[in-house]
């Protein structure tokens, strides 16, 4: 039973900071792609950052290049998502994802197995 656990999520100010965890169960997210996406009310859930599982590759969207950062811990089976400067517009609820290949780092359709999710809000 492959399942996802997302935790980290909350309320924070614009400029502050959040990390989001992934904890995986029944598989190794060291041997899997990892993608964090998030969904806003109204919009369409959209890739946020990926860690390749071959060759570590590193993806993000472009509004968070620079401001978030992706990673993975294999002794504690968790992947990461720390989330600085965050913006209003980084409100939504984050999800991570896995699938052992995809072709599209950050298109939702490419991965297989899905946690559900974290609602992070920015506002002052």
């Amino acid at each position: 039973q492959l399942q996802l656990v997302e935790s980290g999520g909350g309320l924070v100010q614009p400029g502050g900071s959040l990390r989001l965890s992934c904890a995986g169960s029944g598989f190794r997210v060291d041997d899997y792609t990892i993608g964090w996406f998030r969904q806003a009310p109204g919009k369409e859930r959209e890739g946020v950052a990926c860690i390749d599982s071959s060759d570590g590759t590193i993806y993000y969207e472009d509004s968070v290049k620079g401001r978030f950062i992706i990673s993975r811990d294999s002794a504690k089976n968790t992947a990461y998502l720390q989330m600085n400067s965050l913006r209003p517009e980084d409100t939504g609820v984050y999800y991570c994802a896995a699938d052992r290949w995809v072709l599209a780092a950050l298109k939702e359709y490419e991965y297989d197995y899905w946690g559900q999710g974290t609602q992070v809000t920015v506002s002052s």
